[in-house]
């Protein structure tokens, strides 16, 4: 009996080491996130996961990149890079085409888009528009934007005046001869309160077909279903880096600014504060999405004439890969 209980003590201990060693010697697998535009809070979750461990933790190394001037989904969709930030907008059109995107988190809860004017342009609801110039890049999703808006307040869109303006920002644009800009609340409208520039802003939101998930994290279906747990590990290190920034928004803004130094530091943390509301605003976990919203918007964009082909909203994202 004491032979025995020797003999299975000494395969217990052989086999904890040779498991211990295995372990060690195991190297995290290479993920690659491409983001969709420069360095900014939307990404903060991301940086907070990689440099804090989070998803070392889970097993991947994961390289951030920024995008190429043809965008992140193309990326994704040859298989050159895992995961990348993208739109709600993008994914629709891309599986309209026969592209497998699939969303597999929502990075903020709602559109924190919308309309913004210097406040001495009087632009105070969405009919004020009319005999403004409004300065955009030319998208016809811009345009019917815009219509929805005025039409939605009772006002005449023929008024309005639309201008590319390109790559030029709210505040270069509304120094000239344009009056009114699409923005992010988030960055510019904050960014023009702390440069003491009153302005006047017209939420997106406040249609409701306008708040579809902005920015979301996608995959292509084929990853999805060839290496589930790969996918399941990157979101539940993401998870635990946006759940971080929504607790921590001053430590997580130092840790956004180490991967860029080059930003404002005032603007990151007045923006990190902000965001620490949105990435989870009235739902029980980040990342969650809701089919309603998918299906409204895609809804509109045909009745708009801005959506062909086939498009299933069910399959245009998913919460599967959630954490619990």
């Amino acid at each position: 009996m004491k032979r025995a209980l020797v003999f299975l003590y000494l395969v217990l201990t052989l086999a904890a080491f040779a498991g211990g060693d295995r372990e060690s010697t195991e190297k995290p697998e290479a993920v690659t996130v491409v983001l969709d535009w420069t360095i900014n809070t939307n990404h903060t979750g991301l940086y907070v996961a990689r440099d804090l461990g989070f998803f070392e933790e889970e097993g991947l190394n994961v390289s951030i990149e920024f995008p190429p001037e043809t965008g992140a989904a193309g990326l994704v969709l040859s298989g050159k890079a895992e995961f990348a930030v993208s739109y709600q907008e993008e994914v629709t059109y891309a599986r309209a085409a026969g592209n497998r995107l699939k969303a597999v988190a929502a990075v903020i809860q709602h559109n924190t888009s919308g309309f913004a004017s210097r406040s001495a342009e009087d632009i105070r609801r969405p009919r004020d528009f009319e005999g403004k110039a409004y300065g955009g890049w030319g998208s016809p999703i811009e345009e019917a934007m815009v219509r929805a808006l005025v039409e939605g307040d009772g006002g005449d869109f023929s008024k309005v005046k639309i201008v590319p303006i390109g790559s030029m920002d709210f505040f270069a644009a509304t120094a000239g001869d344009i009056d009114f800009v699409w923005i992010f609340r988030g960055w510019d409208g904050i960014a023009a309160e702390l440069k003491g520039i009153d302005i006047n802003y017209i939420p997106l939101a406040t249609e409701a077909v306008l708040d579809y998930y902005t920015p979301v994290l996608i995959a292509r279906d084929g990853l999805l279903q060839e290496n589930p747990e790969l996918v399941r590990a990157f979101i539940s290190g993401a998870a635990r880096g946006y759940r971080y920034a929504v607790e921590n928004p001053e430590e997580a803004a130092d840790i956004l600014l180490e991967a860029a130094p080059e930003l404002d530091r005032e603007l990151v943390l007045a923006s990190q504060r902000y965001l620490a509301g949105e990435y989870t605003a009235k739902v029980p976990r980040w990342g969650e999405m809701k089919l309603e919203v998918w299906e409204r918007y895609a809804d509109w964009l045909k009745e708009n004439g801005l959506l062909e082909g086939e498009f299933d909203p069910e399959a245009a994202f998913t919460n599967e890969f959630l954490p619990r």
